[in-house]
């Protein structure tokens, strides 16, 4: 076991490597908890403040309706084609609602920032465009693990436990 925790500790991101990673990236999984208990993946776009994870989700999708009855969720947001190139982060936690659901662009001061990032990094705009069927959920998360497997060295040093 202390083979894996060291090994853990060197392809860890630093706050600033998680941080540029998370916005640059454009897509995430999402985890939730089905009314049965089974668990419901996902994929969504997401923009990061440093902070919290945002996720404009359709209000009308299973996740959302996930969400509402239980808020807990996992994410992960990765990226990597080849063994060595592997890297990201697994934040989780409870998800706050921000706004009006669905979100019809009313005043909303806790979104000014979110929106604009999420505008500019996913669709190239000034400010967000609001279809009256997504809304806006809140992940500061309760834990974050990260990973870069860049950071083991050469490609072909493949290290499988």
């Amino acid at each position: 076991m202390a083979v894996t925790q060291r090994r853990g500790r060197r392809i860890m991101m630093t706050p600033d490597e998680l941080d540029a990673f998370l916005a640059t990236e454009r897509t995430c999984r999402v985890a939730t908890v089905s009314r049965d208990g089974a668990p419901h993946a996902s994929t969504l776009w997401f923009a990061w403040d440093g902070t919290s994870l945002w996720l404009y989700s359709v209000v009308r999708s299973k996740r959302w309706t996930d969400l509402r009855r239980d808020p807990r969720i996992a994410v992960v947001v990765d990226a990597g084609e080849e063994y060595g190139e592997l890297r990201g982060v697994e934040l989780s936690g409870t998800v706050e609602f921000v706004g009006e659901s669905p979100r019809t662009g009313e005043p909303c001061p806790e979104l000014a920032a979110p929106e604009r990032m999420f505008a500019q990094k996913l669709f190239g705009l000034p400010e967000m465009p609001h279809d009256g069927r997504h809304a806006w959920a809140r992940l500061t998360p309760d834990a974050i693990a990260s990973w870069d497997f860049r950071k083991l060295g050469a490609p072909g040093r493949a290290e499988t436990r």
